[in-house]
């Protein structure tokens, strides 16, 4: 793993209230930065609220509040949502802050400067809904909402200019886009060659953006603002040694309909700046019901905070993790919520934490006991030992839902060696052989759960405060004999499924 690790979700539109795609996003940065902390690294996150744009206004006005006080109303929401969620991120940005204001214009300045802006006047089709104009072939598509025929001057990017570059840097950096049918994708668009991007709106259709520094009369296209938050977020522009010290990102998550603006927009506007590449673009998939995707239009969006209230923050953290293999759609449904919480958590999890209290409570009056390794308990401890390594390869391919499998599959195989080397019999006969068992089944799921810690943050906490362990390393032998475990209700209660 590398030294430094920062991570950026996409900032969200607040034309609406956070469903369950921001929530899995940020749930998903959360996870990778708490992983990367606890294997010792130095982590940077960063998420926040996209504010401009032609959809804020007209969300705001169908509201009957300014652009400003709506962005003011919603933002509260995701911040109470993130709290509820146990999002640990660094920085909130808004792109209506001042900070971010004054690097979106030495940005526009900049590119300016060195000739990668022009004006000119364009004639086509106009997509309100992407806030973009659309080629013919993408509007007889029918994918495109509220389509109109506009013929303005605006100001262009010369995108067009870096297409080569592009495509090179692409072919050189195999680790770039991911995963990889995304890069091919990417790869598909740039067959084509690659028109210049109009990077502002007259401020007669469109005042709900940041100026142009160098035309008065025009704001900023709502992209061309928005990307940049990643830059800002981490002091360009403002704090050249911190700039330094975080740029590149590690990893920037975004859904896979972003996928052009990210890898194509933002890569060719940091070409023109000059400034490095992010290590990693990986796009995820959606969330289904059905072969549907969640939408607001549909009626079918789960509230991620009507899950939490009723099954508890770190359940829903750990069905979305496990559930979703990065990079594909996954499909929601209470059946498989529930049937995915009673076999890994119910069952598995929680289940073995109540089977080692238990038994300690009643033969070492709750006091951990000593050990006496034996080939049966070595088994446990090398795969234990092993579990480092594991996890933090595949952390850093981002399978996250394998990293979470490779530790279960240590639960599992403690929970059968309980089974078969049944302290409950061997205690009436052997106390001592009892007390290694017991304690090579609770060291085990003391380390399990500090690598389940990033993604149950306060489930784990409560185990290893059960278990007295002052030591969160995951290295094998932190709990200490003669320690007093405390009471504890059950971890994850079966869920009974209702018809």
């Amino acid at each position: 793993m590398k030294k430094k690790f920062y991570v950026t979700t996409p900032i969200y539109y607040v034309n609406d209230k956070p469903h369950i795609g921001h929530a899995y996003t940020t749930i998903l940065a959360d996870v990778l930065v708490r992983f990367h902390r606890v294997a010792g690294q130095e982590v940077f996150f960063l998420t926040g609220l996209d504010e401009h744009g032609q959809k804020v206004q007209q969300a705001a006005e169908a509201r009957g509040l300014s652009p400003v006080d709506h962005c003011n109303d919603l933002a509260p929401r995701f911040l109470q949502l993130w709290d509820k969620l146990e999002i640990q991120y660094d920085d909130f940005i808004r792109t209506t802050q001042e900070r971010h204001v004054k690097v979106v214009q030495a940005v526009l300045q900049k590119v300016y400067d060195a000739g990668d802006i022009y004006a000119d006047e364009y004639e086509g089709w106009y997509s309100v809904s992407e806030e973009r104009f659309i080629t013919e072939t993408e509007k007889e598509s029918g994918e495109f909402r509220d389509v109109s025929k506009l013929k303005e001057k605006n100001w262009f990017f010369r995108m067009g200019k870096y297409q080569q570059q592009l495509l090179d840097y692409i072919k050189d950096h195999p680790d770039f886009i991911q995963p990889e049918h995304r890069k091919n994708e990417v790869l598909g668009f740039l067959r084509q060659p690659l028109g210049d991007l109009c990077i502002s709106r007259p401020k007669s259709r469109m005042r709900w953006g940041i100026e142009l520094p160098f035309d008065k009369d025009y704001v900023t296209y709502v992209w061309f603002d928005a990307l940049l938050n990643y830059v800002t977020g981490v002091g360009y522009e403002q704090d050249a040694q911190r700039f330094g010290e975080w740029w590149p990102a590690s990893v920037q998550l975004i859904g896979k309909d972003i996928l052009t603006t990210h890898c194509v927009y933002w890569t060719t506007m940091l070409f023109s700046l000059g400034l490095p590449l992010p290590k990693t673009i990986f796009a995820h998939g959606w969330w289904l019901t059905g072969d549907t995707k969640m939408s607001k239009s549909l009626g079918n969006i789960v509230n991620p905070l009507d899950l939490i209230d009723q099954y508890g923050v770190d359940s829903v953290r750990y069905y979305l993790m496990r559930e979703m293999v990065l990079g594909q759609d996954a499909n929601f449904t209470m059946d498989s919520f529930i049937k995915r919480f009673n076999s890994d958590l119910a069952n598995d999890f929680g289940n073995l934490l109540n089977r080692v209290s238990g038994l300690i409570g009643k033969y070492f009056d709750g006091c951990i006991p000593e050990t006496e390794e034996t080939e049966a308990e070595k088994e446990i401890r090398e795969v234990a030992e092993s579990l480092d390594d594991k996890v933090n390869a595949l952390i850093d391919s981002l399978r996250v839902h394998e990293a979470i499998e490779e530790i279960l599959v240590l639960v599992r195989m403690v929970n059968k060696y309980m089974e078969v080397q049944a302290p409950w019999k061997v205690a009436k006969e052997d106390l001592k052989r009892a007390g290694t068992i017991l304690y090579t089944a609770t060291e085990a799921l003391r380390v399990s759960a500090v690598h389940l810690s990033p993604v149950m943050p306060e489930k784990t906490k409560a185990v290893l405060e059960v278990l007295g362990a002052v030591d969160s390393s995951s290295q094998w032998g932190g709990l200490t004999p003669g320690t007093k475990m405390q009471a504890h209700e059950a971890l994850f209660p079966r869920l009974e499924v209702k018809d």
